[in-house]
């Protein structure tokens, strides 16, 4: 977290992305990734599902721990999913404090600006690290309808620079930004001193992020405007998988050498 914060004052870009299990989290180390999350995007890019909704507490818990075998010597950020911490700031402070003792997490993530301001202090008090999220947030697809940009008009502008300081002012160490135009996340990251993490938010953000599976082309649902895809992993899979059955079918495998 404080090297993180240290990489605002530097002027160094953060890098981050998310992670789900022992080999997303791995490998991530391994490309010198400077913080992961653990995000509740695996019920999408893992379970198939079209939102994020359905994840529960029980399997961040165990995704969480996964990811931290993997990554034992990164920052590892773990999503509070939907209805674990804007029910009271009491049931927060347990579900985030799960993510951390049994989870192995070093920090939680909230969605939300002005509205769950209340609920990070009492988090913070009670020694939990937490990183905001404002801007699309997926948790209320509900309400919004639909993956779009915030911050469009004057008035969610407002909401989402007023959003950000009060994060701040409540103690959270850095921010996602998520689908905000680009000179808007620009004027965020300016207005305060805790880093800001942009996805979908252009490139004045102090650290960008994106999903482990959009980077690496392995997720055949969704592909976001704005997630580039540096592999190709979906159909080198379905390649590799076919010469497998292809050998397979032709007895050519198992042979002498993997006997």
């Amino acid at each position: 977290m404080k090297t993180i914060n240290i990489f605002k004052k530097k002027h160094r870009p953060i890098v981050m992305t998310t992670a789900y299990d022992y080999v997303s989290a791995k490998v991530s180390e391994l490309a010198g990734i400077d913080a992961l999350l653990v995000g509740d995007s695996l019920g999408m890019v893992i379970g198939g599902n079209d939102t994020t909704l359905k994840v529960t507490i029980e399997q961040m818990i165990l995704h969480t721990q996964y990811a931290a075998n993997g990554a034992k010597d990164t920052f590892l950020i773990s999503d509070m999913p939907f209805m674990t911490y804007k029910t009271t700031p009491k049931e927060a402070v347990k579900n985030g404090g799960l993510l951390i003792q049994k989870g192995g997490a070093d920090a939680v993530k909230l969605e939300g600006g002005n509205e769950i301001c209340r609920t990070i202090k009492k988090m913070v008090f009670a020694d939990i690290p937490v990183m905001g999220h404002i801007g699309l947030t997926p948790q209320a697809i509900l309400k919004f309808g639909r993956y779009k940009k915030i911050g469009k008009n004057e008035k969610e502008k407002k909401y989402l620079l007023d959003s950000a300081k009060k994060l701040q002012d409540a103690g959270a160490f850095a921010i996602v930004l998520e689908s905000i135009p680009e000179q808007v996340a620009k004027e965020i990251t300016e207005s305060v001193s805790i880093p800001t993490i942009g996805i979908g938010a252009g490139k004045y953000t102090d650290g960008q992020i994106l999903v482990w599976n959009d980077i690496l082309g392995f997720y055949d649902k969704i592909k976001p405007r704005f997630a580039k895809r540096y592999k190709d992993l979906w159909n080198e899979a379905i390649d590799g998988l076919s010469k497998y059955k292809d050998e397979v079918k032709k007895r050519k495998f198992p042979s002498e050498k993997y006997l």
